[in-house]
């Protein structure tokens, strides 16, 4: 297990001092806002170290004798002077006789001037040596003869020293992202940095790595523009090793569909990976480094049974066939470092094939076979290197695991996710105790069932957050893998990801740390301090809102048109706020930045909301059809018609126009290979009449007014009456209420296609009480009137109220709004900061808690909310939990009203892998909706409980249906609360053109 230094108390600086001191000798302002993670900086009595100055640059010293992957990066710190100093220091190999200044890069016990200094006690090893891929930055005067100063930069390891150079170069301004996201570099004459010492610990995991997958973009781009001859081949790996490294990760699935190169193709490829320094490992269906989609076929063509039939790949069928197969390749790559998967599946990704094995328990002796003769080829071929070895108990070998599969002690389990990013299970105590521990493979990006996301980065970092810190609790801290799709667009969740690999403990739930932070921390390192916190609050908004819905599962008739507001509407409006905010805060940067901003902000906002938009018209144009309108149908059906263009024109900008054309082919949301993301929807067109009607559809009503307006003193509402043509002529209408207190938008005019009135009331003028009121439209000879319910319980009442208050028939409550929150039993709620579909979420922690299945009033962790209701009666409440899984056990809570007993619900703990089941729909909708009845027995003021049950259960929403909670997607805007929400905010739909 990796040790990380657990109690080596921070130095006496001040962060604002910090940076005061860096911007004194000439640090730009791109630099990182903090100090690295999991590192830590004393202060210097002496002056920043310089690495360039009077246009002069710091000659580079690495051993000849170091590994050559150090010697490869100190290369690279060469190049990252001289991106942001103009001048390139020359990379030595011997020390030189006389010098004031030198960097001296070197792996302890593989540099003899670094251990030299070690022996000497002149540069501080202390948590660093002997420890995984751990470093150690520090200014050193006279450390060598006819050397007055120099800068150590030393590791426990290759890795370790690997990172501390690439730390170095972040420090100066050179991003990790600075190719693949275009991150302009800041030119200055001066370059320093400071003098230390800093130290990187050991990485919270040992294994971090990516895994390039569904990666059809990616195999378009780098056929166009780095290897025309490949389909993914040794000079986009080499993009893709520094990335790795620049990102603190050491370990890579690559690429394996059929219309990419298998990674062995090109021998250069393996080499490769082992001058850099990184891992090489296989996905659940490649076995011992066998990619079967390109590899078995031919294989199987050169060892035909004896009757001339080419070989199955079915170990109940083939096993010597395949065994050999499997040895050709563990004797190819003895000598890389690699990491090697055992166990079986089918070929490309398809499920495990035993024709002499049907029952689950003989197939499980059939996967112990395997693991066996995989286990004595590794012995024979690569002997004590063959580390680590890994097992991913994926979709169906899961079942088979849990049947009984023998798994080797000293081999790592890998735990895959749901392809959704839920944990389908975590190991048990048996498990962790293993000497071979445990690892994630982890989705952000997918290709599958029950839908596919593979275009852009739309999981919410709070997730990402809470599942990895569930699993690390779970003491799952050997190897984190993330399926990263084409990798670009996935920019800033990687960065999260292997940040949090690397010091886990680095962000939290909640406060100074939270997933925000990082969001803005890492912005700032990108564009500048200046612009990071809002670019954090354009990325949380943008999670926000994929957490609502991701763009890739939009479809038709997802959210509401009539109800809530235009409840779909309410939603492109935020989108709307959303786009001018980033394209606001676009405009400000200066031109170096406009690429990457584009890249990594700009455009995953954009599309998003195109591809909302387009869905949006579309039902519009639907429920006008269903309406009868005229000219306002087409105009719909021109509205989703336009937006799906307006997407294909800013993906061809992506492509063609960003970076010169840098990335063709790399984003497209509809690539042929794969399960597509939503096209372009139908939309219908009806033939001009030369006609004109008048027609009325009011809020909560597809057509006509039959089900009344609703307003409320308390949520002080805003609602719609749509005015429309049912031909094509202009037609003249007027809007009247029947009362002065009820406003009106706008009470008339003329009108080709549609306009929509809202409709308010002016709560000082309107009487107390309950009032029904009508808003009569008037045109073409036809009258309809609108009915609207005003309940007015008057200003007093509305000061007096101490908790949430029922309207319009129901009771729509925040999760995190808590009245009270009870610890028991060493468990508790948190909130999660930017988790869910609002700002927050609450979970039960710690997740290793154990379960609380009795007496849960006295036992089990609460939460209490008061609300108040105008009636009596058995309602159900329905709590808006966010899926998590546990394969092996429950996802509970309970519910109950003040003292009466509670009841238990059970959500979704298995994933089906299914399309239309529970479990899908949760996916999908990334909730999960658990219903349970209370009963009021008398109006007023009630408590509502809520108690964990088992551990990790997160609580979005909870609404309580009164009796008038019409069907939508989202729970219903939250209901008043004096605290919470004193001023409930108008719902308008989309401001758009003819509407």
């Amino acid at each position: 297990m990796p040790h990380r230094e657990p109690q080596v108390p921070p130095q006496p600086f001040s962060r604002k001092s910090f940076l005061r001191g860096m911007a004194a000798v000439g640090v730009a302002p791109l630099l990182p806002a903090l100090l690295p993670s999991a590192a830590r900086a004393a202060p210097s009595g002496g002056p920043a170290f310089p690495l360039v100055r009077a246009g002069t640059a710091v000659d580079v010293f690495v051993d000849a004798a170091d590994d050559p992957a150090v010697i490869r990066a100190a290369g690279d710190l060469q190049a990252d002077v001289e991106r942001v100093g103009g001048v390139r220091p020359r990379l030595l190999h011997a020390l030189p006789e006389r010098a004031s200044l030198l960097v001296v890069v070197g792996t302890l016990g593989a540099s003899p001037v670094v251990d030299r200094l070690v022996a000497d006690r002149r540069l501080d090893v202390s948590g660093v040596k002997g420890r995984w891929e751990a470093s150690v930055t520090q200014v050193v005067e006279r450390p060598l003869p006819g050397v007055d100063r120099a800068l150590i930069i030393a590791g426990s390891d290759r890795r370790g020293t690997i990172y501390g150079v690439y730390d170095t170069s972040e420090r100066i301004g050179v991003s990790p992202w600075y190719w693949w996201a275009d991150m302009p570099v800041e030119r200055r004459d001066t370059v320093t940095v400071p003098t230390g010492p800093l130290k990187r610990y050991e990485p919270s995991v040992r294994y971090r790595g990516i895994f390039i997958n569904d990666e059809q973009n990616l195999t378009t781009w780098s056929h166009r523009t780095q290897e025309p001859d490949k389909n993914i081949g040794p000079e986009t790996y080499k993009r893709v090793f520094e990335l790795l490294l620049r990102l603190k990760a050491n370990y890579l699935w690559p690429a394996m569909h059929p219309y990419s190169d298998f990674f062995n193709k090109h021998r250069e490829n393996p080499e490769l990976a082992d001058r850099y320094g990184i891992v090489v490992g296989s996905s659940h269906p490649e076995a011992l480094l066998r990619n079967g989609v390109h590899e078995w076929e031919p294989w199987a063509k050169e060892h035909p049974g004896a009757d001339g039939t080419l070989p199955v790949y079915d170990y109940t069928v083939n096993p010597a066939v395949i065994s050999a197969y499997w040895r050709a390749r563990a004797r190819q790559n003895a000598s890389y470092e690699s990491s090697w998967t055992i166990g079986m599946r089918g070929l490309h990704d398809s499920a495990l094939e035993t024709k002499y094995a049907t029952t689950v328990p003989e197939k499980v002796v059939v996967m112990n076979d395997i693991i066996a003769d995989q286990r004595r080829i590794l012995t024979e071929e690569v002997g004590t290197a063959a580390e680590p070895q890994i097992f991913i108990p994926y979709k169906e070998v899961l079942e088979l695991y849990n049947a009984g599969v023998k798994v080797p002690e000293d081999v790592t389990l890998i735990w895959p996710d749901d392809n959704h990013g839920n944990m389908r299970q975590l190991p048990n105590d048996a498990e962790r105790a293993r000497p071979g521990g445990n690892g994630i493979y982890y989705h952000l990006s997918y290709w599958g069932r029950p839908r596919s996301y593979l275009w852009l980065d739309t999981t919410q970092l709070a997730k990402v957050w809470q599942e990895l810190r569930r699993v690390y609790e779970h003491g799952v801290d050997r190897m984190w893998i993330f399926n990263v799709g084409d990798i670009k667009s996935i920019e800033t969740g990687l960065s999260f990801s292997l940040d949090m690999a690397w010091d886990v403990d680095r962000w939290n739930a909640d406060g100074a740390n939270d997933v925000e932070a990082f969001v803005a921390e890492w912005a700032g390192r990108q564009f500048g301090r200046r612009y990071g916190l809002e670019i954090a609050a354009i990325r949380t908004e943008y999670y926000r809102l994929a957490a609502e819905r991701r763009p890739e599962f939009i479809d038709r008739a997802m959210f509401s048109v009539v109800h809530h507001g235009d409840e779909a509407g309410r939603r492109l409006a935020a989108y709307d706020r959303l786009l001018e905010r980033a394209r606001t805060l676009g405009a400000r940067l200066p031109e170096a930045y406009r690429d990457a901003y584009y890249e990594l902000v700009e455009y995953p906002v954009h599309g998003a909301y195109l591809m909302n938009l387009k869905y949006y018209w579309a039902d519009r144009n639907a429920l006008a059809v269903r309406q009868g309108r005229g000219a306002g149908t087409n105009r719909f059906a021109d509205l989703a018609e336009a937006a799906h263009t307006a997407e294909a024109a800013i993906t061809k900008r992506y492509n063609t126009e960003v970076a010169g054309g840098k990335w063709d082919g790399i984003v497209n949301p509809y690539p042929s290979q794969i399960p597509k993301a939503p096209g372009r929807p139908a939309v219908t067109r009806i033939p001009r009449q030369d006609t004109s009607g008048l027609g009325v559809a009011a809020e909560g009503n597809e057509t006509g007014a039959l089900r009344p307006l609703s307003f409320s003193s308390y949520t002080r509402d805003r609602r719609f009456v749509d005015v429309f043509n049912t031909g094509f002529l202009p037609v003249d209408w007027t809007a009247e209420a029947a009362e002065p207190w009820v406003l009106l938008s706008t009470t008339g005019g003329s009108l080709t296609e549609q306009t929509r009135v809202w409709v308010e009331v002016d709560w000082a003028r309107a009487p107390e009480g309950t009032h029904d009121v009508v808003v009569t439209v008037s045109g073409a000879g036809q009258r309809t009137e609108v009915p609207l319910r005003v309940v007015n319980d008057g200003e007093r009442a509305r000061r007096r109220v101490r908790g949430f208050v029922e309207a319009h028939g129901y009771v729509s409550i925040d999760a995190v709004h808590t009245e009270r929150r009870i610890a028991r039993g060493g468990a508790r709620w948190r909130t999660v900061r930017g988790l869910g579909r609002r700002t927050a979420a609450l979970e039960a922690v710690p997740s290793t808690a154990a379960s609380v299945t009795d007496d849960l009033a006295r036992r089990a962790p609460e939460l209490r909310y008061r609300v108040r209701f105008a009636g009596t009666g058995t309602f159900p409440v329905t709590v808006f939990r966010l899926p998590s899984l546990d394969e092996r056990g429950h996802r509970r809570l309970a519910v109950g009203l003040d003292d009466r007993p509670v009841t238990v619900l059970s959500g979704q703990a298995v994933a089906t892998g299914n399309r239309g089941d529970a479990w899908a729909r949760n996916v999908e909708e990334g909730v999960e909706k658990l219903t349970a009845q209370v009963t009021v027995t008398e109006p007023g003021e009630h408590v509502l409980r809520l108690f964990m049950v088992d551990a990790a259960i997160t609580v979005d929403q909870i609404v309580i249906d009164t009796g008038g909670l019409p069907g939508s997607y989202l729970a219903p805007p939250e209901s008043y609360h004096p605290v919470f929400n004193p001023a409930p905010a108008h719902a308008p739909g989309l401001d758009a053109p003819a509407v």
